[in-house]
């Protein structure tokens, strides 16, 4: 299956868990006409201070949202993988107040505003699938928000790597709770308010507990229950059922 097909019917998948949609829903979003780049690590998506005309969908690879602040420090807000488009706000926004950019060499697809708001128009219930997306994005921001805090940095960086297996697994990119992953230290630090040493100093520990295997780019969980303990992990925020309010 080619990068762009895969992505989008990561896609479809991710919101699907979100959202019931039928069988001409699925196919309406799978038909999607894509731009497809391929970018290299660091290039930007999309620039904050930009007035985007379209959506990007990662179709393979992995996206950092961030900001710049005054000192020239980063400040990255969230990572993203295949299934995920990360500027789907520009649709209602016209201005991004962030910035996107790449964390390794990936495949990302563009998709016009046009057609979008098109399949939007054809098939409502997509809407409500995009939207409970974005509401989860914003649930994400939160789980951050009390981890940067009042978490300390081991429980930080293991609710971290938890979250990313979990959202990983839903697109159907994990096996056996091990998953190809471009995050550096100094990524995880950008993201969690830490130093890039005191990062190195809990991943050994993380990895001298063998709670963790992290080799390269091969990230592995070896104990799961462990893991999501030390960092307060309840994936109930990510809202992985299709449970909708009456």
């Amino acid at each position: 299956m080619s990068a762009d097909r895969s992505g989008l019917r990561s896609l479809v998948r991710k919101l699907e868990s979100l959202h019931p949609l039928t069988a001409d829903e699925k196919q309406a979003l799978l038909d999607l006409p894509v731009q497809v780049r391929d970018l290299d690590a660091g290039q930007d998506i999309v620039r904050e201070g930009d007035r985007p005309s379209r959506c990007c969908l990662v179709l393979d690879g992995f996206a950092q949202r961030y900001k710049i602040v005054g000192d020239g420090r980063r400040q990255i807000m969230s990572f993203h993988i295949p299934g995920d488009m990360p500027d789907i706000l520009s649709l209602h926004m016209a201005v991004m107040d962030h910035s996107l950019g790449i964390l390794s060499r990936s495949r990302v697809g563009f998709i016009s505003h046009e057609s979008l708001r098109e399949v939007i128009r054809r098939h409502p219930r997509v809407e409500s699938a995009l939207w409970r997306d974005t509401l989860v994005d914003a649930a994400i921001f939160r789980e951050w928000m009390v981890g940067i805090g009042r978490r300390d940095a081991r429980a930080r960086i293991a609710h971290l790597l938890c979250e990313l297996v979990t959202r990983m697994e839903l697109v159907g990119r994990t096996e056996s709770k091990s998953v190809q992953t471009p995050l550096t230290q100094n990524n995880i630090a950008d993201a969690l308010g830490l130093s890039t040493e005191h990062v190195n100093r809990v991943v050994q520990e993380l990895r001298a507990a063998n709670l963790i295997t992290w080799q390269g780019r091969t990230l592995a969980i070896n104990d799961w229950d462990s893991l999501k303990e030390v960092g307060e992990f309840d994936p109930a925020y990510l809202y992985l059922s299709q449970e909708q309010p009456p």
